[in-house]
């Protein structure tokens, strides 16, 4: 084990675990590295919080990308292919760390990284601290504390070297992005391919609020990015109509509700959710609103109050079957 040395870069300490055994890469901006970590506290025990291999999936990053923890790509720009380090970094650089922990659980288990719909913004951000839903994050999160890093580089590809995906772009290019993801998820919508549509529409969704969160909230920009959003996420909640996942439907327009009260494609795909969970009430309110917004949808809540009313009468004799001779 080699000693500690400095990087150059106040509150960091780097030890070297296992050399490398190739030339120092080459490391520009847009250069992707593939990589191990694994986080430790910096208690008698060296408590490990997130380790990368246990989950059995690498870490990627993209240099010069905004990465949330910016103190990584420092970190990983003085390693070479193979090398093992452990970095002891203080508060100052591991602030940051709860959250980008918490997408990374979240990806390992099978979730989106970012909760893309939720919106914060508004008085609500007057209070920074909420539960990130794991208990030891919420700690960090509330005491923050020095770090050990152990990291591992597997993999440095330059920009030429890869395909990049739609979280390795920048700003300028996620917004160029939006629209043919947009494109490619009408096509693939109106194939009857549901699931495939939604990606598209979900991997557009991301890119918008990944930039719109840089914007002042309610301003222009901000505004623009959100009108994008919510048309996308309606778009996502039609593929969800189809695939019969009726609740998260619910979820996802409250929450443009709840911000934008006068948008009535939201009522209307609410109301159709609330029909298939037999939410009656519910479901005839919003196509209330949904005249009240735009007389002309008449015709087509006509139809879909029909719709409920078949419903609601074939739930009724389900019910009297289900319960026949229990009193």
């Amino acid at each position: 084990m080699d000693g500690t040395m400095l990087l150059g870069v106040e509150g960091i300490k780097k030890t070297i675990l296992y050399g490398g055994t190739a030339e120092m890469p080459r490391f520009i901006t847009g250069t992707k590295v593939t990589f191990h970590f694994r986080t430790q506290l910096c208690d008698d025990d060296r408590t490990v919080i997130d380790d990368s291999k246990v989950v059995g999936v690498p870490m990627e990053v993209v240099i010069g990308n905004m990465f949330k923890l910016e103190i990584w790509e420092t970190l990983l720009t003085s390693m070479r292919i193979g090398e093992v380090a452990e970095f002891w970094c203080d508060v100052t650089h591991t602030g940051l760390y709860p959250l980008v922990a918490k997408s990374l659980r979240r990806i390992a288990e099978g979730k989106d990284p970012v909760d893309w719909h939720i919106h914060s913004c508004g008085m609500a951000n007057m209070f920074a601290y909420h539960t990130l839903g794991y208990d030891d994050l919420d700690q960090l999160q509330k005491e923050p504390q020095p770090l050990y890093f152990v990291l591992e580089l597997v993999k440095v590809q330059q920009p030429s070297e890869y395909d990049r995906e739609s979280w390795a772009l920048n700003d300028e290019e996620r917004l160029k992005a939006v629209p043919l993801l947009h494109g490619q998820g009408n096509k693939l919508y109106k194939l009857g391919r549901y699931q495939d549509a939604a990606n598209k529409y979900k991997e557009a969704i991301v890119c918008v609020k990944n930039i719109q969160h840089k914007e002042k909230a309610w301003e222009a920009p901000w505004l623009k990015l959100e009108k994008m959003g919510n048309m996308l996420t309606l778009n996502y909640c039609q593929c969800l109509l189809r695939m019969e996942e009726y609740y998260e439907v619910i979820e996802h327009t409250s929450d443009i509700i709840n911000q934008h009260p006068g948008e009535m494609k939201a009522f209307y795909v609410r109301g159709k959710a609330h029909i298939e969970v037999w939410n009656e009430a519910e479901a005839r309110a919003d196509f209330e609103r949904v005249l009240d917004l735009d007389p002309g949808m008449k015709k087509a809540v006509k139809k879909d109050l029909g719709v409920l009313n078949m419903r609601m009468e074939e739930k009724n004799e389900e019910d009297k079957v289900k319960y026949k001779g229990m009193f």
